[in-house]
């Protein structure tokens, strides 16, 4: 049960209301973002409500239990602050969102209907519409390790221990020319480096229109014609050649990878020799030693 406050209350009770939808969102970097589909700006708690952004919410419905509860909240990209590169680019990927109902003749007379983050974005050039979920989203997301071959921590990170900013495992790199589709383009600065080394990895842009924003390479190629990348989704802006970038070498998990390329099996997150479906299915051979053989 939600407790309004006092003049709030009053308000409502009057039959004569001035009521509207607020919604903050706060990015995973801290800047915060203030919407209303009144049609004049709003200010409370230091943020800056904009009117007229294109904001409209679906009907708020709640669940006893931890049934996660979602509602729509969509819109027209006419805001400088909510732009379809800045979606594209994942700057609002799981924001934190506060949806209140504002009295807006007086916005200190307000209340928070609900609290959560931003779950799926589909977009379009000039239209969005986002998922937001409730706070028991967050119970239902995996805790703990899992048991399975694949090493399950990150390349680089605390527990995986590989010093990416190693030559061996991190190069600069600048767009030659661009590809047959606006995902891959030719560079130069990477001819060092054997045929997909940099495949799974990490690449950062360091100049150009999409400066400072990352990519996951889907394919690190090399042929007589030069070096090719091509990552998995499009950058929000688009690539031109000069633009320089940051690439780090990609990883697949594997135990086998993790021993020939990094050199760091002490560290794998992985469990591979649990035996599996392929142990389980093996059969006496009369040409075997019949040891077990090499798992790995």
């Amino acid at each position: 049960m939600r407790v309004l406050p006092a003049a709030l209350q009053d308000h409502l009770d009057s039959g004569a209301t001035t009521l509207c939808w607020c919604w903050r969102i706060t990015r995973n970097d801290g800047t915060a973002f203030g919407f209303t589909d009144h049609d004049r700006d709003l200010a409370f708690d230091g943020t800056a409500f904009e009117a007229a952004s294109g904001f409209t919410g679906s009907e708020i419905s709640g669940a006893v239990g931890l049934n996660v509860d979602t509602l729509d909240v969509e819109g027209a990209l006419q805001s400088d602050k909510l732009n379809e590169a800045d979606l594209a680019a994942g700057l609002f990927d799981n924001a934190r969102i506060e949806i209140y109902r504002v009295n807006w003749a007086a916005p200190s007379m307000r209340v928070l209907m609900r609290y959560g983050n931003l779950g799926e974005v589909s977009r379009g050039g000039s239209h969005f519409r986002c998922e937001v979920r409730g706070l028991a989203h967050a119970l239902q997301q995996p805790q703990g390790r899992i048991i399975q071959y694949g090493c399950d921590a990150d390349l680089g990170d605390p527990r995986c221990k590989v010093a990416l900013g190693a030559a061996a495992y991190a190069s600069n790199g600048t767009v030659a020319s661009l590809g047959a589709s606006p995902r891959s383009f030719m560079v130069s600065g990477l001819g060092g480096y054997a045929a997909n080394w940099f495949t799974r990895g990490l690449l950062t842009w360091t100049s150009g229109a999409n400066d400072g924003r990352t990519g996951e390479v889907k394919l690190h190629a090399k042929a007589s014609s030069g070096v090719t990348i091509e990552l998995w989704q499009k950058p929000s802006e688009a690539i031109a050649p000069g633009d320089g970038f940051h690439v780090t070498a990609g990883c697949d998990k594997q135990f086998s990878t993790c021993r020939t390329k990094f050199s760091n099996t002490a560290n794998f997150r992985g469990f591979p020799h649990v035996p599996g479906n392929d142990f389980m299915l093996r059969v006496v051979s009369r040409s075997d030693r019949n040891d077990g053989g090499r798992v790995r």
